[in-house]
């Protein structure tokens, strides 16, 4: 059975927009118990992220999204494999990403989303390669003719 995102994801997602406050967003993460909201662009797509790692600094009040938002916003498509938003999350040390449909937030993935595979065993380690029968003979008698 092949998984995809779509399947694991956050459907509900919070946004705002840069313009916004820091105690906006600080009382909508609070009040909704997420721990990311993506920030919203003129054309709704995605122009970055606010995580409770960014609200930990020490902002001034009314200080815009903008200022304390990561820029870089890690994107995964909504119909695409657990393992490719798992390869980004692994390979950028992030806890979540956003899910996108034709540019546009589809949802949210989490670190503790893609656990869920493992929890529910969905999820199928492949077997190690291994060096065939054919292969382990040829190299044997290689060595047996170069001893004589």
């Amino acid at each position: 059975m092949t998984v995809t995102i779509a399947e694991l994801m956050a459907e509900r997602v919070i946004t705002v927009t840069p313009h916004q406050t820091f105690e906006h967003v600080r009382k909508l993460m609070q009040e909704h118990q997420v721990s990311c909201v993506p920030v919203l662009g003129p054309d709704n797509n995605p122009v970055g992220i606010v995580t409770t790692t960014d609200l930990l600094g020490d902002h001034a009040r009314g200080t815009p999204v903008s200022r304390f938002m990561s820029s870089k916003v890690y994107t995964v498509p909504l119909y695409g494999k657990p393992s490719l938003a798992a390869r980004i999350m692994r390979n950028h040390h992030l806890h979540h990403v956003v899910v996108t449909h034709e540019q546009q937030v589809a949802g949210i993935l989490s670190s503790f989303d893609l656990l869920r595979l493992v929890e529910d065993h969905r999820f199928v380690m492949k077997p190690a390669a291994t060096s065939s029968k054919k292969g382990a003979q040829r190299g044997r008698s290689e060595v047996s003719e170069s001893t004589e």
